[in-house]
């Protein structure tokens, strides 16, 4: 529910691609936040979605540090390549901001470490654009799991993501960071990581690569040891021609299947010991928005439902996963 007896928190979008137009909607639409600020490198973008949302043209800027330092700022929304969300977000958390970042927060593990100490070393809400952890079957499914974790696991995301990333900043190592893996298989990886409580312990790999430098997967396969034993297997395909997730969790009792295609909610199964299968009613209408869980934190002062912690997770298993497949090695996993 909106919050109509505070002033609207007032948020300035930087990078205006599919997360910032999308999750800026979601806060335009709001009576409790109000976008006042955009920043884009393209000028052309700047004049489209500036009207949208009722932003004036003296308050688009194609510098973000410019936009921080002129704007009077409470909350950001970072919405860029990937590479360059590390200082973007840096910046607005030293100018008191609250921070929604699209996923992945970074793709350095060093970088990681420090931006989740400065969350929660600091008072402004670091949300990170997992949106799984806002998912009514992944939470269901969570639950089940809280007090005992799955033995064993498979997961796989397929996607026709080599054809959609072609002429944009995807197929650009130096902006995304890596492939497939790192873009959608990002969710994923929150997604089991998160759900089942599970602490990745080391991990091997193999990739094929799309480039000749070997920097942007479009397939790649995770062999995952955890700390307290279980073990997973990790698929990921964005050379497919549809996409669908799979993510199966195992445990003494029997199982939790989470799947779905394309990009809505996600479906939940259990079975049982004795292979019976139940679907337990999910409703996705009461699902939260990104743009609502965020503002809901920064009103309350509570935690997001997606962390900078959950995030550096996602960060070091990413990049193990990749030294993995490059060395042949299987490669140790920590956050420390």
């Amino acid at each position: 529910m909106d919050n109509v007896d505070a002033d609207p928190i007032r948020i300035g979008i930087v990078g205006l691609g599919y997360i910032g137009t999308t999750v800026g909607e979601q806060f335009h639409r709001r009576a409790d936040a109000t976008v006042k600020a955009l920043c884009d490198l393209d000028a052309d973008r700047l004049a489209t979605v500036g009207p949208t949302f009722d932003v004036p043209d003296d308050s688009r800027y194609t510098d973000y540090e410019t936009m921080l330092e002129t704007e009077p700022l409470e909350a950001v929304l970072v919405g860029t390549p990937h590479t360059l969300h590390y200082e973007q977000v840096v910046a607005a958390l030293e100018r008191d901001c609250h921070v929604y970042c699209d996923k992945p927060l970074t793709t350095d593990l060093e970088r990681a470490r420090d931006l989740a100490e400065r969350a929660e070393a600091g008072a402004e809400t670091l949300m990170v654009g997992y949106q799984r952890h806002l998912q009514t079957a992944f939470r269901e499914a969570r639950e089940r799991f809280a007090d005992s974790p799955p033995t064993w696991l498979t997961a796989s995301m397929t996607q026709g993501w080599i054809d959609d990333s072609r002429g944009t900043w995807r197929l650009d190592p130096d902006l995304s960071g890596g492939g497939f893996l790192y873009d959608t298989g990002s969710h994923v990886l929150d997604g089991v990581l998160w759900t089942t409580g599970l602490e990745p312990e080391s991990v091997a790999a193999s990739m094929d690569f799309h480039d000749a430098d070997d920097r942007i997967d479009r397939r790649a396969h995770l062999d995952v040891r955890f700390a307290n034993g279980a073990t997973g297997t990790f698929s990921f395909n964005g050379d497919a021609p549809a996409v669908r997730e799979h993510v199966h969790c195992w445990d003494d009792d029997g199982a939790v299947y989470l799947e779905g295609r394309q990009w809505g909610s996600r479906s939940l199964t259990e079975i049982d010991a004795d292979a019976g299968e139940y679907e337990p009613y999910i409703d996705a209408r009461a699902e939260r928005t990104r743009a609502e869980a965020f503002l809901e934190s920064v009103q309350t002062d509570t935690e997001p439902p997606a962390t900078a912690r959950d995030a550096l997770r996602v960060t070091a298993l990413t990049e193990a996963a990749y030294e993995a497949a490059r060395t042949g090695e299987r490669v140790e996993v920590s956050t420390e």
